[in-house]
């Protein structure tokens, strides 16, 4: 029933807002193509965000899911600086700092009391350190706590690594899972435009090698996220370019989980000037990323870049996923964040609730460890449709 109601009403506002052919072709399952995204860039907000709310429900129904993660960002010196990052230091620069391996565990002990099943480690590129020093912190955040997960390393980060190494990636890619990695996470992407990236960031692999390393993480049997920074420079048709460029990706590899908007944050960097993005562009994006990534089966309202009410909203809009307890996020508070460096589990339980949503716990690979959805909660089974 709630299917039935969610489709007239997202044919409804299409057929108000001139979007009918492209209802039609969402509810028929067909795959949208590049007009068709700038069409829904242009679109009326409602109505796109209603027609992502019949792909998430047809996927998902009412399930949301979080986890109970930590972020442990082990290094802000970074010789990449890029022009929209308030988190880089160089070396001896105020504030600049790097975790040992010690430190690292430290980090992972001191959430021992706490049900924490992934841990989410990124940082910025620092050039000294060497290959044994990331085998080194995977080692330590497992001996720390044996059952976690770790999604680590950027693909701009396992440039670097495979660099120190001297070896091709391929062959450092094992030799990082036996020591504890797990999985990787989707940053790094930006816009894959050129003219963006010869703008914003020269220094970071291009958009060709980000997806090239994605491709090889993939082929090497690890899962990972995908992401696109949006609300600076970038235009709507490099938008729907990257989005088209990671679909395409999918659909060779299969290995993207979740596709996360990141919305961009100009205090404290290089492009303060830039206003940054609504939240009304917020729940486009995750709009957009549900109706085009027909392949990619999460998508992620990332609440520590968001007001949480928004990111409540956009459960509405197309997303599935509200990531997870995050404790102490660096990245995104250095750029003038507000929303709390952590929450408790029952808080984002609670979110997911007021929102008129299911809680689904899941791990990192979407397995659940426990949902509100007795059928769910019974069998432990993995995440349904397409997880």
């Amino acid at each position: 029933m709630k299917q039935t109601r969610s489709a007239t009403r997202a044919r409804t506002l299409a057929g108000r807002a001139r979007l009918g052919d492209l209802a039609e072709k969402v509810f028929a399952g067909e795959r949208l193509n590049l007009e068709d995204g700038l069409r829904l860039y242009r679109g009326d907000l409602h109505a796109v965000g209603a027609l992502a709310n019949v792909v998430r429900e047809r996927l998902h129904g009412d399930l949301t899911y979080f986890n109970v993660n930590q972020h442990v960002n082990y290094t802000n010196i970074c010789n990449k600086l890029c022009r929209f990052c308030a988190f880089q230091r160089l070396p001896g620069q105020a504030g600049a700092y790097w975790m040992t391996p010690a430190e690292v565990a430290a980090k992972i002990q001191a959430q021992l009391a706490e049900p924490v099943t992934e841990v989410h480690m990124v940082a910025g590129i620092h050039p000294k350190l060497e290959y044994g020093y990331y085998l080194d912190i995977l080692r330590a955040a497992k001996r720390a706590r044996p059952s976690i997960h770790i999604k680590a390393f950027t693909m701009v980060e396992l440039d670097q690594i495979a660099k120190k190494a001297k070896k091709p990636l391929a062959e450092v890619l094992p030799e990082l899972v036996a020591a504890g990695l797990g999985s990787v996470p989707g940053g790094g992407a930006e816009v894959f435009a050129e003219r963006v990236h010869k703008e914003s960031y020269h220094l970071k692999i291009s958009g060709e090698q980000w997806l090239e390393i994605a491709r090889s993480v993939h082929q090497a049997g690890i899962k990972s996220n995908c992401t696109m920074l949006h609300g600076h420079i970038e235009t709507l048709e490099e938008r729907v370019d990257h989005l088209d460029r990671l679909r395409k990706l999918q659909d060779e590899t299969g290995g993207f989980q979740t596709y996360i908007p990141l919305s961009f944050h100009p205090e404290n960097s290089e492009m303060a000037d830039v206003p940054g993005p609504t939240a009304v562009d917020e729940l486009r994006e995750i709009a957009l990323g549900r109706l085009m990534l027909d392949n990619i089966p999460h998508i992620k309202a990332y609440w520590i870049l968001m007001d949480i009410p928004i990111a409540q909203t956009a459960l509405s809009f197309g997303a599935d996923d509200v990531d997870g307890t995050v404790v102490e996020e660096k990245i995104y508070h250095e750029a003038g964040a507000t929303t709390p460096q952590k929450v408790q589990r029952a808080e984002l339980v609670q979110w997911i609730r007021d929102a008129g949503r299911v809680p689904v716990e899941r791990d990192t690979l979407y397995n659940v460890v426990w949902s509100e959805d007795e059928s769910l909660a019974r069998t432990g089974e993995h995440a349904p449709v397409g997880a």
